[in-house]
């Protein structure tokens, strides 16, 4: 009883691009060949110019935390001079103490 001999099948998946080798009778995988890795180099023009976007907005950060020290000391300058033109108009009275009570 023997079995004729049935040609392999050769498959090429379709999802990572292998050669599978098929027995027809068996109806399994008997082979895999994995695919050849593509070279796959780092673009240094491209590294670069993410170089340069980043230090960009880097430097465009930090113009806008110095504006913003500007601005916030102005702001806590302005504050002050507010409390010490209603602290003038207010009376001068002795604070109360909890023991006083």
């Amino acid at each position: 009883m023997a079995r004729e001999k049935s040609p392999d099948i050769l498959v090429d998946c379709p999802c990572c691009g292998a050669k599978l080798t098929i027995d027809p009778a068996l109806q399994k995988v008997i082979a895999h060949e994995v695919p050849p890795k593509q070279a796959t180099g780092p673009d240094l023009d491209h590294a670069a110019s993410l170089l340069k976007e980043a230090a960009a907005r880097r430097e465009a950060l930090f113009k806008q935390s110095t504006e913003n020290e500007k601005t916030r000391s102005q702001l806590l300058e302005r504050k002050f001079e507010e409390a010490f033109k209603k602290s003038k108009d207010e009376p001068i009275t002795k604070p109360t103490r909890d023991i006083d009570l």
